[in-house]
């Protein structure tokens, strides 16, 4: 280990033992996941300390946000953070940078230590609540019809939890679709012209640098780096990985692979371009609310909720998590 790891509380593991498994731990932002240890981040370090599985309490996710955020003022945004809880009441606090990298070692926590919890002691008491109401939407009883469809749909997206990696990259593939072909084409053509007046810039800059000194050229090559880099960091100039044909691309192949997938399974419940455990769930909610028996009426309301979505409703946390990513499956096939 070129720098060791320092524990958090007392700690059992040997040297020897402690540099192979951080060697060989999941390293997921600052932080990392290890089979014997979580190994956490100081402000400036990564990795830095260390905490064995059994000193922990709990771990979850802690979102901050910024004044601006609050006011609507300036420059603001989410801070997110990993919460470590110790047995012993102490707690240590590390910074994310993006948010999904959170939940990732939350995932990881549970899968490889399902024993620990996730979630705060409110936010559970806060999910507890939640579930009671929602369970309280739902009939007491289901006719028999409704109680078929819901069979065969809880059938249907064991399949889709057994092929998740590909559920998720059909919906991630939705959505860069659907982004890509947002972009107006005019709006590209608009950035290759700034870009290439932003090389032009720099390079008669740095011309002008050597020629007559860094005062009289300093000011071209800052300006046309400038927007270089804001050109790029915009997204929208085309590139390999930034074209509506790229998008395509990728969109077809995950779908022509769930559909073989599904091509196995007899009379699948509902099209591979909506396969996502999410939108089984939310089918067999619908029936289970009553508002329908069938499964292709539960998929038609499936389709009339998400359309009727739009940036202007409020949605529980619950709901915006699923919306964020079952919605482009929808939207890329214009709710066909």
């Amino acid at each position: 280990m070129f720098i060791k790891p320092r524990p958090l509380g007392s700690s059992s593991l040997e040297v020897a033992s402690l540099a192979a498994d951080k060697k060989n731990c999941i390293k997921i932002g600052p932080c990392g996941i290890g089979e014997k240890a979580i190994y956490l981040n100081s402000f400036f370090l990564d990795r830095i300390y260390y905490a064995e599985y059994t000193r922990i309490d709990r771990v979850f996710k802690r979102v901050a946000m910024s004044k601006g955020g609050f006011t609507g003022k300036g420059i603001f945004g989410s801070i997110p953070y990993l919460v470590v809880l110790f047995k012993d009441g102490t707690e240590k606090t590390c910074n994310f940078k993006y948010e999904f990298q959170v939940d990732e070692i939350l995932e990881k926590v549970h899968e490889a230590h399902p024993g620990i919890p996730i979630h705060s002691r409110d936010a559970e008491r806060r999910l507890a609540a939640a579930a009671a109401a929602e369970e309280a939407r739902y009939l007491k009883e289901l006719s028999p019809e409704a109680e078929k469809s819901v069979e065969v749909l809880r059938e249907a997206k064991k399949t889709l939890e057994n092929n998740m990696p590909l559920s998720s990259r059909l919906a991630f593939d939705a959505k860069q679709k659907r982004t890509l072909d947002s972009i107006n084409p005019t709006y590209r053509y608009l950035a290759v012209m700034i870009f290439a007046a932003a090389v032009v810039c720099a390079v008669w800059g740095i011309k002008t640098v050597v020629e007559q000194g860094i005062r009289v050229g300093g000011v071209y090559v800052l300006l046309g780096f400038a927007f270089i880099f804001f050109i790029i960091s915009s997204r929208v100039l085309p590139s390999g990985q930034s074209n509506k044909k790229y998008g395509d691309e990728c969109y077809r192949r995950t779908l022509e692979e769930m559909e073989r997938v599904l091509g196995g399974t007899a009379d699948y419940p509902l099209p591979a371009v909506y396969a996502h455990p999410i939108v089984i769930d939310r089918m067999i909610r619908v029936i289970r609310e009553g508002r329908t028996k069938t499964i292709d009426g539960a998929m038609e309301l499936v389709k009339a909720d998400l359309k009727a979505l739009n940036p202007s409703v409020t949605v529980t946390q619950k709901e915006y998590d699923e919306v964020v990513i079952v919605k482009p499956l929808f939207t890329v096939n214009d709710y066909a």
